[in-house]
């Protein structure tokens, strides 16, 4: 009887447990027919949304259940370990997935005392990574689950604290959360910023030289003796009399030569800075096209033997440059039969940042002989472009450095040679590492070229360019920017960059225009309000203080329950204080207007919604009409209607229109803004251009107060 009871156990098979159902496609594929993988889907168990659920009496020890209309999956997951001979936890190897794998844990322990239950990491879904972890199983990282719990306490006390003191003083349904509020602030501040910055005029000139049969334009770089600051037309028409018809000559050559490093591999930001930059993805679509590429796609087969379906590269959430050795290896291997001549005598070495908690490699591809072309067909095309410049990061961050050469030829102009020119044209002497470089490319690859010049040639001068411009104000952030900003002041992890964006866009308290994070006027009262009566939550410094206690608590250092007893003693007092004493905001907000309803004849009210302030009629709930907000006075001659925001038919794109449409069809594509143009008092918008980018100009066609005239039109939407 002992013997077939034996013989039963080591029939069973061993449960995989991981998070998504993709994963568990590519590791079933490689651990064969006695191992049975089955996903979570994220978190089983977690805090319930309908209250704080956190004990602040008892070491804020948290309340967790079962996550609603997760049931049916957990029941299946602990049917399946109760018929397993072993279940082995395969969820991400950070915090989160640290937290997952303790829960499934105590909820099959609890079910199933007796099966063994052991922890597994990767780093990478290869057949070798896999084999590896499942050979080598460890037991569950308290202190990494310690860190989750302390997070996941830290941000639920702040935001159902602050949350409700919003509902109460502002408006319904509003929240607040820790990291994301001072995120808002960064970006509410730098709107202030662009704002208040007034443009100021500024000209440059460039002229048309000619030596032989060649052409080329350079540029004024100094006029009698010194930096041209020129601010006004008649000025550079000045210097262009001046010097017109006069003999110019090459007065001066200068060569360089520079040596340009590759960049090491990716980091989290430093990913989805490069993806959106490059290929313009926001952080959110990035981290969603990284996961796949890192759970699994299928490419055929090939060098990875009869499996199909590969994960292409190392693990997304990282803050860590390091490479191990195998890979250094592999990519030397490639290098060297590809490019012997670029590749370096030793493995090239990059620094971890002193911030970085270094627990994962660098992201890069998980097999060097996948190149981007060669799984070209098998992936999405933003799949293939992500992975292209993951790729290239990787391999070129083990070759040689590239050589580019630099020349400057300046030309004198004037009697005295009072004015000088220059055109400098930079080209690769040495392409090292960009050999393997195609959408990382830069200026230095494309270079360009110069007529042949020698010191005392004469030239000649053809034609002039004066040129007005506008001083750019600083530009507001993009995903890119912000995530750099950041991570630079130690806000966040890598696990939370995208997220923290998704929060705010999610909430309107921020837009995207143009690829700009733009704050709502919802966030900016949100922000005005933390800023004055929670300083400390939304201060930068303070919430990276907060951030390496975690990763203190992570290593181990202190105790989760007395990082929370530090914070929240003191905050709770502020919340409580403030509920008390500050006056409710609720329907302060609301105005009379001059505006009368068209359906019921009362006054309309000006009304702060979701989406910011709209006018509703005073006869609310009888009478429900609301309307767009005027943003300013039809230009139109004897129109004297208002311009208001409307959408187009179908996508529903933005522009802004004339009321007294169609007998007036003004229209135009970019938003009034609340400032009147100071030469023709007409209205200035915004607009955006990828030569200019954000910059304020005239609504007026004929003022040339900055105005760029083929940029507006007149017409039905």
């Amino acid at each position: 009887m002992a013997v077939k009871t034996a013989k039963k156990e080591k029939n069973k098979k061993t449960l995989v447990i991981v998070e998504s159902p993709a994963k568990a496609k590519t590791i079933e594929k490689y651990l064969g027919p006695n191992y049975s993988v089955k996903a979570s889907m994220g978190h089983l168990i977690d805090l319930p949304k309908s209250r704080t659920a956190i004990d602040v009496d008892n070491n804020f020890e948290p309340e967790y259940i079962t996550v609603r209309g997760r049931a049916k999956l957990l029941k299946e997951i602990q049917g399946d370990a109760k018929k397993a001979g072993e279940v082995l936890l395969a969820s991400d190897n950070d915090r989160e997935g640290e937290a997952i794998a303790w829960h499934l844990r105590n909820a099959i322990s609890a079910k199933s005392a007796k099966v063994p239950i052991k922890r597994i990491v990767f780093n990478e879904i290869t057949p070798v990574a896999i084999k590896e972890a499942v050979s080598n199983p460890t037991d569950i990282d308290n202190a990494k689950v310690n860190a989750q719990k302390a997070r996941r306490v830290l941000d639920r006390l702040v935001g159902y604290n602050l949350s409700p003191l919003l509902w109460k003083k502002v408006k319904n349904g509003l929240s607040a959360g820790r990291v994301q509020s001072v995120a808002l602030r960064l970006i509410c501040e730098r709107e202030r910023e662009v704002e208040s910055f007034i443009p100021e005029e500024y000209w440059t000139l460039e002229a048309d030289f000619r030596v032989g049969k060649s052409t080329f334009t350079a540029q004024l770089v100094s006029w009698l003796g010194a930096k041209p600051e020129l601010k006004k037309e008649e000025e550079v028409k000045a210097i262009i009399k001046e010097i017109s018809g006069s003999e110019c000559t090459v007065i001066d050559i200068r060569e360089t030569e520079k040596s340009v490093k590759p960049r090491p591999p990716f980091t989290t930001s430093q990913l989805q800075q490069a993806a959106a930059n490059r290929l313009g993805f926001t952080s959110k679509k990035t981290m969603q096209i990284a996961q796949q590429l890192y759970e699994g796609v299928n490419i055929g087969g090939g060098d990875a033997g009869e499996i199909s379906r590969v994960g292409l590269i190392t693990y997304m959430r990282t803050d860590s440059v390091r490479v191990s050795q195998t890979a250094l290896d592999e990519v030397r291997g490639w290098i060297k039969e590809k490019y012997p001549k670029d590749l370096p005598p030793e493995p090239v070495e990059y620094a971890v940042g002193k911030k970085a908690q270094d627990a994962h490699e660098a992201i890069r591809p998980t097999y060097v002989q996948y190149t981007p072309d060669s799984v070209k067909e098998f992936l999405s095309r933003d799949q293939q472009r992500l992975y292209a410049i993951i790729w290239e990061r990787f391999v070129s961050s083990q070759m040689n450095n590239a050589r580019t050469r630099t020349l400057s030829v300046d030309i004198g102009a004037g009697k005295q040679n009072e004015a000088v020119f220059r055109i400098s044209g930079t080209k690769l002497v040495d392409k090292g590492f960009y050999r393997v470089i195609k959408l990382l490319s830069s200026k230095e690859e494309k270079g360009e070229t110069l007529p042949k010049l020698a010191k005392g040639d004469a030239v000649v001068s053809e034609k002039f360019y004066p040129e007005q411009h506008f001083t750019q104000g600083p530009a507001r952030y993009t995903d890119a920017s912000i995530v750099k900003t950041l991570e630079e002041k130690g806000i966040g992890r890598p696990s939370t960059y995208a997220p923290i964006i998704s929060v705010l866009l999610d909430r309107y308290y921020v837009t995207r225009s143009n690829k700009q994070l733009v704050p709502t006027l919802l966030g900016k009262m949100i922000c005005d309000m933390l800023v004055e009566y929670f300083p400390h939550v939304v201060d930068s410094g303070f919430t990276a203080t907060m951030e390496n206690r975690l990763d203190e608590v992570e290593e181990n250092r202190i105790s989760w329950p007395d990082m929370i007893r530090d914070f929240y003693s003191p905050f709770k007092e502020r919340v409580d204080e403030v509920g008390k004493t500050l006056e409710s905001f609720k329907g302060s907000l609301d105005e009379e207007t001059d505006y009368v309803c068209e359906k019921c004849g009362k006054k309309m009210i000006k009304k702060l919604g979701r989406f910011g302030f709209f006018l509703a009629c005073a006869g609310f709930p009888e009478c429900r009409n609301t309307k767009s907000i005027p943003l300013a006075k039809c230009p139109r001659p004897g129109c004297g209607g208002d311009i208001v925001a409307r959408k187009t038919k179908g996508r529903g794109k933005e522009f802004y229109g004339c009321t007294n449409y169609p007998e007036c069809d003004f229209i135009s594509h970019f938003k009034p803004i609340a400032q009147n143009c100071p030469k023709c008092g007409q209205f200035m918008v915004e607009k955006y251009d990828k030569k200019n980018g954000p910059h304020k100009a005239c609504i007026n066609p004929e003022c040339d107060y900055l105005h760029s005239s083929d940029d507006e039109g007149d017409g039905d939407a």
